[in-house]
């Protein structure tokens, strides 16, 4: 199944995100996270997937190498570019949101 997502979509996944790696025999890895940000990577290299997901630890994973069978929830969508800007003396500075997991 496709699915479109925005950069800066936030996920939650049903367990641990798992990706098809390959490392010999040690099976399938574990990112140990279930929360994860969609991100666009690599916009500068044609021919190269750029769909990832981004970790509250900092670890970037692209789709194509997560493990098939998994299911997410979007959390929150990023907010849009063509929202109404404040007026110009109720601007504040952009800041980045991290996810804490507990």
């Amino acid at each position: 199944m496709a699915v479109c997502l925005l950069p800066g979509t936030e996920l939650a996944f049903d367990r641990e995100v798992e990706c098809d790696r390959l490392i010999g025999f040690l099976g399938t890895p574990k990112i140990g996270r279930n929360l994860a940000r969609f991100r666009k990577i690599n916009l500068d290299r044609m021919h190269e997937h750029h769909d990832a997901l981004e970790f509250p630890s900092g670890e970037v994973v692209l789709l194509t190498n997560l493990s098939p069978g998994q299911h997410a929830t979007v959390l929150q969508l990023p907010v849009s570019s063509e929202s109404k800007e404040p007026a110009s003396e109720e601007r504040v500075a952009p800041t980045v949101e991290r996810m804490a997991l507990r």
